[in-house]
């Protein structure tokens, strides 16, 4: 649940990034965000076996790392953005939790059978 908020979270600040010129200040938080959520969506990309996902959001950590920022020209900003978007809306699809399968009880073998 909480890989599926940040998920949205990250959509709604790229969406903010895209359309508003932030302040610095504010541009720290949101790549502070970004990169959270890119490192949540890696983590759970490696527990399913999909690593090209993995390797795309680690790079998108790396590109939004709030510790060593990437300058970027406004509008190479924008092409970046709009990618790093694209990927986390399509990773809410590709990249889902997996349900966890009961295990079957071995002293109910039949649930709803009566005993002779």
């Amino acid at each position: 649940m909480f890989t599926k908020i940040m998920k949205f979270v990250c959509v709604g600040v790229l969406l903010l990034a895209a359309f508003w010129e932030v302040s610095a200040g504010a541009a720290i938080v949101l790549d502070i965000l970004v990169c959270v959520g890119a490192i949540t969506v890696a983590t759970q990309a490696v527990t399913q076996p999909k690593y090209l996902w993995t390797a795309g959001f680690v790079a998108i950590a790396v590109l939004f790392n709030p510790i060593v920022p990437v300058v970027l020209s406004r509008a190479v900003f924008l092409w970046v953005d709009v990618a790093c978007l694209l990927a986390f809306l399509v990773s809410l699809n590709a990249l889902q939790r997996q349900p966890i399968l009961s295990i079957p009880s071995i002293t109910n073998r039949r649930p709803g059978s009566q005993s002779l």
